[in-house]
């Protein structure tokens, strides 16, 4: 992963969606040890307190929780709860987003569903 330190999302906003897309991918296990805020310090070369606020968000969301003196872990409900997140963050804003680029076009509602329809099929017949 490399981080966009050009752009207006704040680099400890990126480490901690690197993590959980990590989780979401299987690279992190329930119950699992995750990189300490010295190894993302390390790994992405910045400083070790910005890596801290990253994890201390994702303890914050119960995404991840704290063993004292042995770091943090991927909390049992981890997955669930970054996929409830992005659908009710991510998501929803990307489809409002879409919907209102669509309005600017004069895109009806059928034609936006068929476009959405189109690009599932097409990433189903891709494998994603």
């Amino acid at each position: 992963m490399f981080l966009n330190t050009e752009g207006s999302k704040p680099i400890y906003i990126q480490i901690a969606e690197w993590i959980e897309t990590e989780i979401l991918n299987g690279n992190f296990a329930v119950e699992e040890k995750v990189n300490s805020q010295y190894q993302l310090a390390e790994m992405f070369n910045i400083n070790p307190a910005t890596a801290a606020k990253g994890l201390n968000i994702l303890a914050d969301e119960d995404i991840l929780f704290k063993k004292r003196g042995l770091g943090m872990f991927v909390s049992p409900e981890a997955k669930q709860q970054i996929v409830k997140k992005r659908k009710e963050q991510t998501l929803k804003r990307l489809v409002q987003e879409v919907v209102l680029e669509a309005r600017y076009l004069d895109v009806s509602e059928r034609e936006l569903i068929q476009m959405i329809e189109q690009a599932n099929q097409k990433g189903d017949e891709e494998g994603t």
